[in-house]
């Protein structure tokens, strides 16, 4: 009989190494479907530490689209010569993760993850404004006023630190389901936006339209980012610098470990 128990014991070993040599790997090469399907492009590999650690670096990127959730920006950002229906911006970011597992099998199971995110937004904003040129000789035009637009454009780099949670299973032999449940970053962010007019452009037009632009891009409330713009030549510098902060989570990224 302990024979037998013996035999048995010894066979479900082998099974379960059998299992596990096809499992097996300490290493998870994986994209987020969800983001894919929002056109945020992205890729993760994962390596296994130990039986309850691993660490993991991403790339996500986004191409240059008009701004998503358009109306939600307009409460954000609130500035009415702001032509929110052209707002462009892209994106890419760069997340270090570190995650810890609760579950009795490599990179498996219910996971706590703190990360670290570096990111640049790309952004192009088109901003209606009127100017009047100079008067002539003390002769003012003020029938002559212009109505015209530009774009303010640059990049706006942020860093920030967080934590998430999620599930982690593996499906079949190779395939792993990764769902992102729910967690978030906070950090910093400053940019440097640009705009500029013609450097060929007359004085008696250069000099006010450059600071009705200016007047224009100074009337932006977007608290709690802070804007601070200079003319400075033909064009205008805007810095901006303030808190970053995101939600990370309803991901459903799929796997395969190697």
């Amino acid at each position: 009989m302990k024979k037998a128990i013996l035999i048995a014991l010894f066979a479900a070993l082998v099974n379960l190494g059998n299992a596990q040599s096809l499992i097996g790997g300490d290493n998870i090469l994986k994209t987020n479907m969800s983001a894919n399907a929002l056109q945020n492009y992205n890729i993760t590999y994962e390596r296994s530490i130990n039986h309850f650690m691993s660490i993991s670096a991403s790339y996500s990127t986004m191409p240059k689209r008009n701004i998503p959730l358009k109306s939600l920006a307009k409460q954000f950002i609130e500035n009415p010569n702001i032509d929110f229906d052209n707002f462009k911006m892209a994106n890419n970011a760069i997340t270090f993760e570190s995650r810890f597992y609760l579950g009795l099998q490599k990179m498996s199971g219910i996971y706590i993850a703190p990360y670290a995110r570096f990111g640049n937004m790309e952004v192009d904003v088109p901003i209606n404004y009127t100017y009047t040129p100079d008067p002539i000789q003390g002769i003012s035009f003020p029938s002559l006023s212009v109505s015209t637009s530009a774009s303010l454009k640059g990049t706006i780099r942020s860093q920030s630190v967080g934590a998430y949670f999620g599930m982690q299973y593996q499906l079949l032999t190779k395939l792993v389901l990764d769902l992102w449940i729910i967690g978030g970053h906070y950090g910093t962010s400053n940019g440097k936006l640009q705009t500029e007019i013609p450097a060929n452009t007359p004085p008696i037009i250069a000099r006010p339209a450059l600071i009705a632009l200016k007047s224009v891009i100074d009337q932006t409330d977007a608290n709690p980012f802070k804007l601070n713009s200079t003319i400075l030549g033909n064009s205008i510098i805007t810095n901006t610098d303030g808190p970053w902060t995101g939600i990370r989570g309803a991901g459903i990224t799929v796997g395969l470990r190697f």
